[in-house]
């Protein structure tokens, strides 16, 4: 049985040999006690399920409390982890407030196709990547909380009598440069210093922030950015950077884009928080004096054009025009993949996750 999406065009399709499943968060004894409780430091296996199949939509909501103080930074001391198949280390390895669209570890209404917050205040987390699994999967996630968490889910997927070969795998992983490497002034920089600066080159992507480095077979499906413009200047904002993104071996950019701005499919500094189901500003922290000051979260998901590698792909982007800014940078990026993936990163302690105050 070939994996059919879920478009419009489809729903009509009649299917065999595929049931719908779901592992969730219910009270087993018939009550309201409907969450999940993990404890400081308890990394739970929320789903084990045997394949193959393809996970299709997750739903999340969490809390802490209510008898200690409210954990602030929930959503970056909560990693959320996935295993697919015989892959010895995670496919997905994210703080859980990131995976679902979102950085800074802040919960607001925004919505994408694949991902949303929704109402009230963004507390309902959603995903919508199809997720294609053969033997088995595994789905956990790891309170590095100081208290208890409250966790209500969701897993719903599609059990299969067979799937057909050559499905690639999800991926996911979070990456952080606090502050990124830049080398401007602190000053303003106007006149001939700023004439000076839009004409220097970088050719080669030196020194640019990475989104994702991977390899095997697959197809980059998107990012969100995630900017915390923490040094309080008028004359600076966090665009202006070039995408550069490497395929397969390529010393210069395979795809060279013109601006942060512009990958992320806005124009002329945009500082209005605005939302499709490819590309959008989810959140923009800026006020009369600094439009772009704070913290700041641009997304685009490859869903239309996702950008295929044979072996492998580095995908980056400039911190400011030739990487000239100095500011806190974390990013999620979404992938698809054959198996084995290349070890990842290892993601930072809690304490190098927090959001700037």
């Amino acid at each position: 049985m070939a994996y059919l999406g879920s478009s419009l065009a489809d729903l009509a399709r009649l299917r065999h040999g595929v049931r719908r499943r779901r592992v969730s968060s219910y009270d087993v004894k018939g009550g309201n006690a409907d969450c999940w409780t993990i404890e400081p430091g308890e990394n739970k296996t929320l789903a084990e399920i045997d394949g193959p199949g393809v996970i299709t939509h997750i739903w999340m909501t969490m809390d802490s409390g209510p008898k200690l103080p409210k954990e602030r930074h929930l959503l970056r001391r909560s990693v959320l982890r996935m295993f697919w198949d015989d892959e010895p280390t995670p496919c997905v390895e994210v703080p859980i407030g990131d995976f679902f669209g979102m950085g800074h570890a802040i919960c607001k209404d925004f919505w994408s196709l694949p991902l949303t917050m929704s109402p009230d205040r963004g507390r309902g987390f959603n995903s919508f990547w199809a997720m294609p699994f053969y033997k088995h999967a595994r789905i956990e996630v790891e309170n590095q909380c100081e208290g208890p968490q409250y966790l209500y889910f969701y897993i719903d997927y599609e059990a299969h009598d067979e799937l057909e070969p050559g499905l690639a795998h999800f991926h996911a992983q979070w990456r952080r440069e606090n502050p990124t490497d830049g080398f401007g002034d602190k000053a303003p920089l106007r006149g001939e210093k700023l004439r000076d600066l839009w004409r220097m080159p970088n050719l080669d992507g030196k020194g640019n922030y990475v989104i994702l480095q991977a390899e095997g077979k697959g197809h980059y499906v998107g990012c969100h950015l995630d900017i915390d413009c923490f040094e309080p200047d008028n004359n600076k904002w966090y665009g202006e950077g070039d995408d550069m993104i490497f395929i397969d071996g390529d010393e210069l950019p395979t795809l060279s884009g013109t601006g942060t701005e512009d990958y992320f499919n806005t124009a002329y500094c945009p500082s209005t928080e605005f939302s499709t189901p490819f590309h959008g500003i989810a959140l923009n922290s800026g006020g009369p004096f600094w439009r772009w000051g704070g913290k700041n979260s641009v997304f685009r998901y490859h869903i239309a054009d996702p950008i295929m590698f044979e072996k492998s792909i580095r995908v980056t982007i400039e911190h400011g025009h030739a990487n000239n800014l100095s500011y806190d940078y974390s990013s999620t990026a979404y992938w698809y993949q054959t198996l084995p993936h290349a070890p990842f990163p290892k993601l930072p302690p809690p304490e190098a996750r927090l959001p700037r105050e």
